[in-house]
């Protein structure tokens, strides 16, 4: 697939350069070339605007399969004169058909045209979720764990009297799965199967521990509920491509105020739910007792409780520098000034390996 982008001013999806003279040409690339949502509209401005011209320009380019969500009609009129008028070659229809039939005959599309209807059965069984669950909490990064060195807060008690669950990312499943979930965007709430954070810690801890659920608690209700822990769980709302872009990577919802409010009465760990890292103050990082990186774990919130409450150790690792603020962006090791909040490759156990699990 081309992308939206532009390479030396050119944009890819009408760069011969590219799509025909190197990944053709010099990389022997016999797939097909197939478009971006709308990528050729934007070849001219506004969008679509002549769209015969944004037509011929890909198509000669290389581009084989034009993805096209709308004016389907349109483009096959334009196309049929473009070739009709010589201004696309036959030869050029000739070859994006081939590449396009011959990845199809590969794949074995023609032996088995249809998919197994029966398969959907299957798909979200209980050994999908189980698979699902490991990947989650193998996925988790430990980043903090206790005030001090020498004094630990996980594993949670599973027995305590009383826990707080707090956080905009609690009981949430469509946060926890992030963009390209069921609709584009995303969305939030049960947008499907799966168990939520909270879920996961009510199924979790003893049947005599009392968990107490407030997205975002006031200070009266901290404050009079001798808990014994908080469980805060915070992150971005679901986005895909463009809508996720962002000068300010702050946890939205005020996070960090809620985090801070928690904190300040009750031993606190803070789970983040977000596909890249967000900004954790110096201020909000002192006050919280444990910090785990649950990136989007998906349906399976019991893989985070895994983890949580000792029946599994934190095997996970930073793929990426965690910075301290968005000023410091991009940051890659090797830079001259690299000093991120953690480092990239970063990540804690809870045990030692002569421990154990609890």
């Amino acid at each position: 697939m081309a992308s939206y982008s532009q390479w030396n001013g050119e944009p890819l999806h009408a760069s011969r350069h590219l799509l025909t003279d190197v990944l053709k040409g010099k990389l022997g690339f016999e797939g097909f070339v197939v478009s971006d949502w709308e990528g050729i509209d934007r070849l001219c401005e506004p969008r679509g605007s002549d769209y015969r011209y944004c037509v011929a320009q890909s198509v000669n380019a290389g581009m084989d399969m034009i993805m096209i969500p709308h004016r389907f009609e349109k483009f096959l009129e334009d196309l049929v004169f473009l070739v009709e008028t010589g201004e696309i070659s036959m030869s050029r229809i000739d070859d994006a058909v081939e590449r396009i039939l011959r990845v199809k005959f590969i794949s074995g599309v023609f032996e088995h045209p249809f998919s197994d209807p029966s398969l959907l059965d299957v798909v979200g069984c209980k050994e999908h979720r189980l698979l699902a669950r490991e990947a989650v909490r193998k996925s988790l990064v430990l980043l903090k764990n206790g005030k001090k060195q020498s004094e630990t807060f996980l594993p949670l008690a599973k027995n305590a009297k009383r826990i707080l669950v707090a956080g905009t990312h609690a009981d949430n499943i469509g946060y926890q799965c992030g963009g390209w979930t069921i609709a584009w965007h995303g969305d939030s709430g049960k947008i499907t199967l799966g168990t939520s954070i909270l879920e996961a810690i009510q199924e979790s801890v003893g049947v005599e521990t009392e968990v107490v659920y407030e997205e975002c608690p006031t200070e009266a209700i901290i404050e009079s509920g001798e808990f014994s822990y908080a469980i805060v769980a915070v992150g971005e709302v679901p986005y895909a491509e463009g809508l996720g872009d962002r000068t300010d990577l702050s946890i939205p919802f005020n996070g960090s105020d809620l985090i801070t409010r928690v904190a300040s009465k009750v031993p606190t760990l803070v789970v983040v739910v977000s596909g890249r890292p967000l900004v954790i103050e110096p201020q909000v990082l002192e006050k919280i007792d444990a910090l785990v990186a649950a990136w989007l774990p998906g349906s399976e919130g019991m893989g985070i409780t895994d983890c949580l409450f000792g029946d599994h150790d934190f095997v996970g690792k930073l793929p990426v520098s965690w910075f301290r603020s968005s000023d410091q962006l991009p940051i890659n090791v090797g830079d001259a000034n690299y000093d991120p909040l953690f480092p990239f490759g970063y990540g804690l156990k809870m045990f030692r390996s002569d421990e154990g699990l609890a």
